[in-house]
C-alpha cells in the first residue's frame, strides 16, 4: 500500500496518522502535486493528493474516501469514528468544518501564487472564511467535556482539526495567530505531542 503526497498537506497527514493509529504498513511517497505530478498521473489523472494505491491495484482518491476504506478494513466497530447516530454525524460535521477550511486555505494560497492581483473583496472574504473556520473549531473544542471529541483517544475529527490548524498557521503566519483560539491551541498542543503526530509530519513547503 502506497500513500502519495507530502505531509504538509493536512489531507495527506490525516490519512497518514490514521494509518499509523491502525497499525497498517504502508510506503509513503512524498510527491509534490506540482513538481512530481508526472510520477503518479497514471494513478490519479487529477494529480491530487492524497492518493492511496492499494496492494490489489485499486486506487483511492481524497481523504474522506480513503479513511472510509481504512475504517472498513480496520473494522467499523474499532474505527476512529462512531458507527452511527448523532455522535457520528457530529464527528462528520467537524471533519467537514476542518477539511472545508483547509480546502479554502489551499485554493486561496494558489490564487495568490498565480495571480499578480487579487480583488480586495475576494481577499477579505477568503481571509474571513479562514478565521471563521478556526473560530468554529475553537468553539467546538471549548464546549467538549473531555480531552478529545471521540473519547480517550483522538478520532478522525480530532485529527482533522489539528492537521488543519497546523497547516493554516504555517501557510498563513501573518493571518493566523493561534493565541486567538486558545481552546483549539490547547487541542493542537496535546495532539502534536503524540507519537503518531510527531512521526507523520512535515514543515510547510510552499508550492512553486
Amino acid at each position: 500500500m502506497q500513500l502519495i503526497g507530502q505531509y504538509d498537506s493536512p489531507f495527506v497527514r490525516r490519512v497518514g496518522i490514521a494509518l499509523a493509529r491502525y497499525g497498517m504498513v504502508f510506503e509513503h511517497l512524498a510527491y509534490s502535486t506540482f513538481g512530481d505530478g508526472h510520477r503518479f498521473h497514471h494513478l490519479n489523472p487529477l494529480k491530487r493528493v492524497p492518493t492511496l494505491a492499494l496492494d490489489n491495484g485499486e486506487v483511492l482518491f481524497g481523504s474522506d474516501a480513503i479513511l472510509d476504506h481504512l475504517d472498513e478494513r480496520h473494522g467499523r466497530e474499532r474505527a476512529l469514528i462512531a458507527q452511527q447516530g448523532p455522535e457520528r454525524r457530529a464527528s462528520l460535521r467537524r471533519c467537514a468544518l476542518a477539511t472545508g477550511t483547509s480546502e479554502k486555505a489551499v485554493s486561496f494560497f494558489y490564487a495568490g501564487l498565480f495571480s499578480n492581483h487579487l480583488d480586495d473583496i475576494f481577499v477579505e472574504r477568503s481571509e474571513a472564511q479562514l478565521r471563521d473556520g478556526l473560530a468554529a473549531l475553537n468553539r467546538e473544542c471549548a464546549e467538549r467535556a473531555g480531552d478529545w471529541w471521540f473519547g480517550s483517544e483522538p478520532g478522525h475529527d480530532d485529527i482533522a482539526a489539528a492537521c488543519t490548524t497546523r497547516h493554516l498557521c504555517e501557510a498563513y503566519p501573518t493571518l493566523v495567530q493561534i493565541s486567538e483560539y486558545p481552546a483549539l491551541a490547547a487541542h493542537c498542543l496535546a495532539a502534536e505531542a503524540r507519537t503518531e503526530f510527531q512521526v507523520i509530519q512535515q514543515a510547510f513547503i510552499p508550492p512553486r
